[in-house]
């Protein structure tokens, strides 16, 4: 395996030049293509008259100011939020579980977060039941899998939770398959949400968010350094004055109340905490210190760049945005999979 001093710093000062112009560009595009074409240059002087102390003429109607403001703005930010949070959890899973497979949906994230939304469809709760329904799931979730990981090990290892994880994330898929066969008027907005999407993205979404994702983010950011000790092993990282136990509870609870969270307004938005870390291994090497934060640079670019090709391939209709991430992230797995394999 290398070591992160194979990889030359230009390479990564490279790497994050390029993820970070990408970022702007993609948002930029964000913000001004879709059905009602608006120029880059009225877009960001809407925007920057809606941010800034100063009076600002963008030039653009009131509707193609409410068409930047309301619907694509909070959309762009939103899916950033998304992306940086689902990628950067990746990489702290793949590190902490020592395991380049780990998603953010391993310890039943995505199961509980899914059977939390379908309850509340089957209790007759509107659409703004969703995101807390969706959001306590994830987390009860992620709460019974460190339950039975303490009961069947004595005491949670890497090994027990991901078992745990895999036993809690099929037994509540089980129970949300049952609910949804008593759905059928309802099952077409199940499966909407179930799909993942940023079409219905606003600034209270936004804002419901936004305190979970920078906390998350900046524990993960704090832990970047213990995630490369605990890289070597837990009993060498014990030696190096590491509580391997300690520091698993704290990334794993940081990593999965973000996901939670995102997943909880946008639906289950598979492959992003897979495909971006990889991706960014393969470039910047193999520490934590460079693999998180590129990793939360490049995961709101790609899902940004996501969310543009599910909004503009079959316009004026939509695409899922999980079915964009899908196809680009299940090739993508079959490759580390084969790779893995050849090694």
């Amino acid at each position: 395996m290398a070591t992160p001093a194979a990889v030359p710093s230009s390479r990564r000062r490279r790497a994050y030049f390029i993820g970070g112009t990408s970022l702007l560009v993609i948002a930029v595009l964000g913000v001004t293509l879709g059905p009602v074409r608006i120029g880059a240059g009225a877009a960001l002087l809407e925007i920057a008259d809606r941010i800034l102390p100063v009076n600002i003429d963008s030039g653009l109607s009131d509707q193609e100011a409410a068409i930047v403001w309301q619907l694509r703005a909070p959309r762009v930010v939103l899916g950033s939020l998304v992306g940086a949070m689902l990628a950067t959890a990746g990489g702290a899973y793949q590190g902490v579980f020592r395991n380049p497979l780990a998603d953010p949906y391993l310890l039943g994230v995505a199961a509980g977060a899914g059977l939390g939304a379908t309850a509340a469809l089957a209790f007759g709760a509107g659409a703004g039941a969703l995101p807390p329904a969706a959001f306590a799931g994830a987390v009860l979730a992620v709460g019974a899998t460190y339950y039975f990981a303490r009961a069947a090990g004595g005491r949670r290892t890497a090994a027990t939770l991901i078992l745990s994880g895999v036993a809690v994330g099929s037994f509540l898929t089980a129970i949300q398959t049952f609910i949804q066969q008593q759905l059928s008027d309802r099952i077409r907005e199940v499966f909407a949400w179930l799909l993942g999407r940023l079409s219905a993205a606003t600034w209270s979404q936004v804002g419901t968010v936004l305190p979970y994702v920078v906390v998350a983010l900046v524990v993960l950011m704090a832990y970047r350094r213990v995630l490369d000790v605990l890289s070597v092993g837990e009993e060498e990282a014990a030696t190096l004055g590491v509580q391997p136990a300690r520091a698993r509870l704290v990334i794993i609870a940081a990593a999965t109340l973000g996901s939670a969270a995102v997943v909880s307004v946008t639906g289950l938005i598979g492959f992003v905490g897979i495909v971006v870390p990889h991706a960014v291994r393969m470039v910047a090497g193999v520490s934590y210190r460079v693999i998180l934060p590129l990793s939360m640079v490049i995961g709101a670019a790609f899902l940004l760049a996501a969310d543009l090709l599910a909004r503009t391939l079959i316009s004026p209709g939509e695409l899922p945005i999980g079915v964009v991430t899908a196809f680009v992230g299940a090739p993508f797995f079959a490759m580390i999979l084969r790779r893995r394999e050849a090694a």
